[in-house]
């Protein structure tokens, strides 16, 4: 810092778009009755799909803990940008994304990444319907299995697109290595640490939107954004009175 410039000196701030943070705006009691809505994505179509079981484990444990669940199969999902594609999938896919409140990623680890399914079905969510961003400010728990031993690579990806996306992704996150020793014939999870990390993730995941879909729309609430719109406002305000 320069000699003699105080740390309070901030010329380049439009001080009536930046009012500080309200403590009030964070902590004040949540008010959405109805329970958290958590949608579960999962990369795999095989008929045992680790990352669907998983993924369906995940749920059981939500519901225990108070979450409506619901889970969307992508099978007969389209290619993106695929010409003439049957868009019903995509349709349900979005209104999915749009009711939930946080989601759950269940991918398996393939050639050292998440599979082509989900990142078609990410790629499908835009960041923007109209005016609604039906991604931003909502929870995100990423999950991986992997036929070998322990591997973080689908996971890590699915952070990296999670902030892009503007999801509020928790620290913890399950990866199940050697998936095909953890789940019985009936596909239910056998007892296990890992077992217990994926309890320990959905826990997370429920405080996390608890404690942030009555504010949502506050924590993502941007400076230059405001800035942005404000600016739109004055030139179309301009312009009506030039005409």
């Amino acid at each position: 810092m320069r000699k003699g410039t105080a740390l309070s000196d901030t010329p380049n701030l439009d001080a009536a778009l930046f009012p500080g943070i309200d403590p009030t705006a964070l902590l004040s009691p949540p008010h959405k009755p109805h329970a958290p809505r958590i949608l579960i994505l999962y990369g795999s179509l095989r008929p045992r799909s680790f990352s669907r079981l998983s993924g369906e484990e995940a749920g059981r444990i939500l519901t225990c803990l108070g979450a409506e669940v619901r889970s969307f199969n992508p099978s007969g999902l389209p290619l993106v940008d695929e010409p003439g594609a049957d868009l019903t999938k995509v349709t349900a896919l979005w209104d999915l994304v749009t009711w939930s409140e946080g989601m759950v990623w269940s991918s398996p680890e393939r050639h050292g990444a998440m599979t082509g399914l989900m990142k078609t079905q990410i790629d499908w969510i835009p960041l923007s319907i109209g005016a609604v961003r039906p991604t931003q400010g909502k929870t995100l728990a990423v999950m991986q299995v992997s036929g070998g031993s322990q591997s973080f690579n689908a996971v890590n990806q699915m952070r990296i697109l999670g902030r892009w996306m503007r999801l509020i992704t928790i620290p913890n996150q399950s990866s199940i290595p050697k998936a095909f020793q953890e789940f019985d014939e009936a596909g239910r999870m056998r007892p296990s640490p890992l077992y217990d990390r994926i309890v320990d993730v959905m826990e997370e995941l429920m405080k996390f939107t608890l404690l942030t879909r009555d504010r949502a729309d506050y924590l993502v609430d941007r400076y230059s954004e405001r800035k942005e719109t404000a600016q739109a406002l004055v030139e179309r305000v301009n312009l009506s009175d030039a005409t």
